[in-house]
């Protein structure tokens, strides 16, 4: 090689041969393909955002600094070597420029002010002056094989950055306090990520400059490292740069990288080849593992949007049943005073007291009165239910005897039942049935209308009304699916209405108690049916401590209803009603 003191000095190629140059492939290599490859990532997915084009020239500036750093460690020419020196006070006041512009905008989400962009250019302004004169490089050493650099030149640039890095600290600190909680997580990420790349590209440059042993900067160089994997933390956790990154290509990708990295620092073409078929295989299996990933996340997010979706029918859905119910209650108390009205009014007519009725007059009134029922039973059916839904129905506590209750609705059906042609036989027990804390008003309406549906339902035969003491029944779920196994323990008075009616279907069974639920084989009976009063009477019982369901051997084979209600209330319950 012909040797000379510009082009090729013999002084320089005898040191690059002692210098640790497969530690200079490494630290230069990893860092500038991790840089390049998260800058590069951020910039395609959002390249309108500000943040991504700050962060792509930040790594774009640290790129050509791994560049120029490579050629100063591997090169023989001295003309090379100090053209690419006097770049490095720009490229490292840039890099601190870039980092306290990035950092003002990933807080604050805003450009940063006029004020401070002057600030920064009118400091920055002496490294661009002073870069091409003999302030910045004063000569070049051939026994070192490096530039000769300016002390004033030099201490300006590095009093620079620490002036950069430590605003930096200042603004992350600043915001951070007045930061909700989980943006205190994010501006503790960036923060810590970036300040840990400036102080270890600060405090080895430093070192280097101070004591000339530039291998020190290997291990500053890291701290790039150290930074985009932050940045990729953020991204991938929080969407960080308004982007989706998943973990799974991030750690393929730093896998990737790190062993891809290996191959500038083992010698012998064994180790490479075994290197490169470890990549090969970490590249295809990490293919493999980030699509399954990726179509994972999708169904993922499709469910999450599908779930918003319903989530937000479910609403409206919910609106439109309040107001069907406002509309219910108010139509129903309109039309309750009419036909109170007109109840009134037959009854008047069919007592004679306007004057004889004749039979066939009789009979037509007789069918008005009992269509008129309907309607008020309808009415007052669908105030139950406006009032339960909307909260407004209230419960009164008072110490009840349930025999008496009882007793009263048997009284009061047996005329009927006698009617019909069907027996209705109440059974009291003999042993002592202790008075139990209900509201016996609304208890008395459920029983009435359990005694009334009995009879409708029952073309022959009769209904047995009787009340019992005993332990609560475990009963089973599956049996009716509408009625939860509470668990209440202890002593429960039980109502039970059976009949020898028409009977319920098992796969009907789950659906008595449903709001406008009617059996399929009813309406030959009875049309006159709306589905609510088993709905209303179940939220009674319910609401008075106690639960009410139907048994069925099968169509045909009578029904039994049964009502339980704890002797002794729970504290909460009382409570709750006052």
């Amino acid at each position: 090689m012909n040797f000379n003191l510009i082009e090729n000095s013999a002084s320089c190629f005898a040191l690059v041969k002692t210098y640790p140059l497969d530690m200079v492939y490494y630290s230069h290599i990893i860092t500038v393909i991790s840089s390049l490859m998260i800058g590069f990532f951020v910039f395609i997915k959002n390249k309108n955002s500000l943040m991504s084009r700050i962060l792509f020239l930040m790594s774009v500036v640290f790129a050509f600094w791994i560049l120029f750093s490579l050629i100063t460690w591997t090169s023989y020419s001295s003309m090379i070597i100090m053209f690419v020196w006097y770049f490095f006070g720009i490229l490292t006041g840039l890099l601190f420029i870039l980092s306290f512009y990035l950092t003002n905008v990933f807080i604050t989400k805003e450009d940063v002010s006029f004020s401070k962009k002057a600030i920064l250019g009118t400091l920055f302004l002496p490294l661009i002056l002073l870069t091409p004169t003999r302030f910045n490089l004063v000569n070049f050493s051939n026994v070192d094989c490096e530039a000769v650099e300016g002390k004033l030149f030099t201490d300006y640039y590095y009093y620079f950055g620490l002036f950069i890095s430590l605003w930096i600290l200042w603004i992350i600190i600043s915001k951070y306090r007045k930061a909700e909680k989980e943006v205190k997580k994010q501006i503790l990420f960036f923060g810590i990520g970036v300040e840990l790349f400036l102080f270890a590209f600060f405090v080895t440059g430093l070192l280097s400059s101070l004591t000339g042993e530039y291998t020190s900067e290997f291990y500053g160089l890291f701290g790039m490292v150290i930074f985009m994997g932050f940045l990729a933390y953020l991204i991938v956790k929080y969407k960080a740069f308004d982007i989706k990154l998943l973990g799974t290509q991030a750690l393929v990708i730093a896998s990737a990288s790190l062993i891809g990295a290996l191959l500038f620092y083992v010698n012998d073409i064994g180790g490479k080849i075994l290197i490169g078929i470890n990549l090969l295989i970490s590249l295809i299996l990490g293919w493999f593992l980030i699509r399954s990933v990726k179509l994972e996340v999708q169904r993922k997010e499709e469910l999450q949007l599908m779930s918003g979706k319903l989530s937000e029918a479910n609403d409206q859905l919910r609106k439109l049943d309040n107001s069907k119910s406002e509309f219910i209650s108010i139509a129903s108390h309109q039309l309750r005073t009419p036909l109170t009205a007109i109840k009134g009014f037959i009854s008047l007519l069919l007592e004679g007291s306007y004057g004889k009725v004749d039979p066939k007059q009789q009979d037509v009134l007789n069918k008005v009165y009992t269509s008129n029922e309907r309607l008020v039973n309808l009415v007052e059916d669908l105030l139950n239910v406006s009032r339960m839904e909307s909260g407004r129905m209230e419960f009164k506590f008072a110490p009840w005897d349930v025999n008496s209750i009882c007793q009263e609705v048997a009284d009061t059906f047996i005329p009927r039942a006698k009617d019909l042609g069907l027996y209705l036989e109440y059974k009291k027990t003999e042993e002592h049935i202790p008075e139990v804390m209900i509201d016996g008003t609304k208890v008395r309406e459920v029983v009435s209308n359990m005694v009334d549906n009995a009879l409708k339902y029952t073309p022959k035969g009769g209904v047995t009304l009787k009340v019992e003491l005993g332990e609560a029944s475990r009963y089973t779920p599956a049996k009716n699916a509408e009625v939860e196994d509470k668990g209440i323990a202890g002593a429960v008075v039980r109502v039970i209405v059976a009949d020898t009616g028409i009977g319920v279907p098992q796969t009907e069974l789950p659906y008595l108690f449903a709001k406008f639920s009617r059996g399929k084989d009813i309406s030959r009976l009875n049309t006159g049916g709306t589905g609510l009063g088993l709905y209303v009477g179940r939220s009674m019982i319910e609401n008075n401590g106690g639960r009410i369901w139907a048994e069925s051997d099968g169509e045909g084979q009578g029904s039994r209803f049964i009502i339980e209600i704890p002797v002794q209330q729970t504290k909460e319950l009382m409570e709750r009603w006052g």
